[in-house]
């Protein structure tokens, strides 16, 4: 992961690693745990029966390797750890393995694969995310082996056999259209469906791509870069400003609401306070739902018009503190946090069809991630 989100995992790697984050996945005020022992998980989808599924994002492997984002970062080494989980009746299982995944090396953390998984009726799609393009992609599985070739795709799992059917190829088409005219980088990180298709969040591509039934790719939203202050540590003149990208990290669609919402981590350096939901609509134009968030890594439509939004790092990704927060907005903008203490790097956030609300936690851990029902908040 490259640009994706200019030096977010790294930060989430020093957050998860400071002293503050002493809580362990379990019963917190009352939560229940659903699931444990996961490798980096990402996304989450609950079915109308209960089921949940969750993606793993795994724990890297053996190499090859590609060196940290900073000096002094650890190395991120390949691996096919990666996988989606299904908890059916309370029991958990890895129902598709060997998935592609980059983890930090020595402990796995801060791994790059499994982004997102969806539940649509007795259909199951899953998302693998990676950064880079189709020439990167394609060294990798020269050097690596087959299993590479996933990174970056949309496909269709099959619940009883594990067997994926590639469905769309995100690499491939930022590699020939490259939609922010940037970097040529794609990390497919938040998947929702709508009518007619699904709807993808690139965060490393800084937009919002569609893809119909007949694996149609086009590009819905394109989120430009802002201007914001430099930070001290930078040594930059006094009143010096830095671009800051979008990150488009998840999307998510309203029953009866023709638009669809898009939740930003924003890229370094990562002001508290400076992350946004975005509206798209069918016309392709978009505009602010809401604002004052830090950092979003995930949003869900819940119900009575209520909007959750999660935040990874609730105090900001150079804090130092793993902390997220869950954040209620009503249909009249009030907001209220229903979750913080007890978060460390939330990655996910899935509302049941009968209210209960289920996050990720430890969501970038190797091992340590676990999935909480906070029940129906």
């Amino acid at each position: 992961m490259r640009r994706t989100t200019l030096m977010a995992f790294v930060a989430i790697a020093a957050i998860a690693a400071a002293p503050s984050a002493q809580a362990h996945p379990g019963t917190n005020g009352g939560w229940k745990t659903v699931a444990s022992g996961l490798d980096n998980p990402r996304g989450l989808s609950v079915a109308k029966n209960g089921d949940i599924w969750v993606a793993e994002a795994g724990k890297g492997g053996a190499g090859p390797c590609r060196p940290g984002e900073q000096p002094g970062d650890p190395d991120s080494c390949y691996g096919t750890s990666g996988a989606f989980t299904l908890v059916h009746n309370g029991v958990q299982k890895r129902v598709v393995t060997g998935l592609p995944s980059f983890g930090d090396q020595g402990t796995g953390d801060n791994a790059v694969g499994a982004s997102d998984v969806l539940v649509s009726g007795k259909h199951v799609e899953g998302m693998i995310g990676g950064g880079g393009g189709a020439v990167e992609r394609a060294a990798l599985v020269a050097a690596a082996g087959p299993a590479a070739g996933l990174s970056d795709t949309m496909f269709k799992i099959d619940p009883w056999t594990g067997k994926l059917t590639p469905f769309a190829d995100f690499a491939a088409y930022e590699t020939a259209n490259n939609p922010d005219k940037g970097d040529i980088d794609s990390d497919s990180y938040g998947l929702t469906e709508v009518h007619g298709g699904f709807v993808v969040a690139d965060a490393a591509g800084n937009d919002v791509l569609g893809v119909d039934f007949k694996k149609h790719i086009s590009t819905l939203a394109v989120f430009p870069d802002v201007q914001v202050a430099a930070p001290p540590f930078l040594g930059l003149p006094a009143g010096a400003q830095i671009p800051m990208q979008a990150v488009p990290t998840s999307v998510a669609v309203r029953p009866r609401d023709p638009n669809v919402y898009v939740g930003q981590l924003t890229g370094f350096p990562f002001p508290p306070g400076a992350a946004s939901v975005f509206g798209i609509r069918p016309d392709g134009s978009t505009f602010v739902y809401a604002t004052g968030f830090t950092n979003i890594v995930d949003i869900a439509w819940g119900p009575k018009g209520s909007l959750y939004v999660l935040e990874i790092a609730s105090n900001g990704l150079l804090s130092g503190d793993p902390t997220g927060a869950l954040i209620r907005v009503w249909p009249n903008g009030t907001k209220t946090t229903v979750a913080s203490t007890g978060l460390v790097a939330p990655t996910a956030v899935a509302i049941a069809h009968d209210g209960t609300v289920y996050v990720t936690n430890y969501g970038t851990s190797a091992g340590k991630g676990a999935v909480l029902n906070l029940g129906k908040v």
